[in-house]
């Protein structure tokens, strides 16, 4: 009894600290969908999440208030330099442990993938640490 209260605890602190998962989601999805095509719309978002158009307004609204994103006047989406920033942490902790979880469970890319895809919004910086040198120093000795 007492681990869930304490997880609830944990997820009640983490989201005061910081972002939902699925603005991680949302901003992790506009750099890569920029990087890929070089412009992002909402109907872009909606279409790669496979999201409703309403659904995906609703949190770009969302995003827009906490400074993460903005839309040009043709409809764009950018990413601010908060946004960025955070996407580029989503996504480091998205491709490393893909990459971890291949090397270590042995699993398939797209196991890990989808693997990743959940633990990179609740890893601890400690932990996400080790494993970032915990890849570094075997991935030296494979090389």
């Amino acid at each position: 009894m007492l681990e869930s209260a304490n997880i609830k605890v944990r997820i009640s602190e983490r989201r005061k600290k910081g972002m939902h998962e699925s603005g991680e989601d949302y901003i992790e999805t506009i750099y890569l969908l920029k990087k890929r095509n070089g412009a992002v719309r909402s109907v872009d978002v909606a279409q790669e999440l496979g999201f409703s158009r309403p659904s995906v307004s609703r949190a770009v609204g969302l995003l827009k208030e906490d400074s993460l994103v903005t839309m040009t006047d043709d409809g764009l989406l950018e990413l601010t330099a908060e946004g960025k920033k955070k996407a580029l942490s989503v996504y480091d902790r998205h491709t490393h442990l893909t990459r971890f979880l291949i090397m270590t469970a042995g699993v398939d890319a797209e196991t890990a993938e989808a693997d990743a895809c959940r633990i990179e919004h609740i890893i601890s910086q400690k932990t996400f640490a080790g494993i970032k040198k915990y890849l570094k120093n075997h991935e030296k000795d494979r090389g």
